[in-house]
């Protein structure tokens, strides 16, 4: 459990492009997450492109370090899947799962909220020219960090109610 205790919101990057191998690991611990029904409504976008990662980084106020990213995921979710209305949920669970494994693998990652802003959804449709049939859930920006972070305990005893 130490990545749990260890992984930090980084938001600045060194530039050194990431590995197609840690990308690929990224989106298999993502793909791995729990799911309602086991509908694992998710499609991942992997973004590479500097002048998509720019156009990823004008759709919300709170993700200009896409700019200086070397990739960004883009998580989506099938409108069609079984429980739509989970969607958001397990897209959460997979963004998590991705977060924790960039982590171990040594990199830096921050993830940024799109959905339930309906137009920031859409305007991210229309930057990565994503499907009618997907709604854009949240993007992760992903890099070599050039910041180091140390995590915040935020175990709050005053939060935590025993029914016995």
């Amino acid at each position: 459990m130490s990545g749990i205790f260890h992984r930090t919101s980084i938001r600045k990057y060194t530039g050194q492009p990431v590995e197609e191998e840690k990308m690929t690991l990224m989106l298999r611990a993502a793909m791995a997450a729990p799911s309602a029904v086991n509908q694992q409504p998710w499609e991942f976008y992997v973004v590479t492109d500097r002048e998509r990662l720019n156009a990823m980084a004008d759709c919300s106020p709170y993700a200009g370090m896409l700019r200086e990213a070397p990739v960004g995921f883009a998580v989506c979710y099938r409108r069609d899947c079984i429980r739509p209305e989970y969607a958001q949920i397990d897209c959460s669970a997979a963004v998590e799962n991705l977060l924790l494994e960039a982590d171990e693998l040594g990199l830096g990652a921050v993830w940024m909220g799109i959905a339930p802003i309906a137009d920031r959804m859409e305007e991210a449709r229309k930057a990565l020219n994503i499907p009618e049939t997907l709604d854009v859930f949240a993007f992760v920006a992903c890099g070599y960090p050039a910041e180091e972070k140390t995590q915040q305990d935020r175990y709050d005893p005053a939060r935590v109610h025993y029914i016995r």
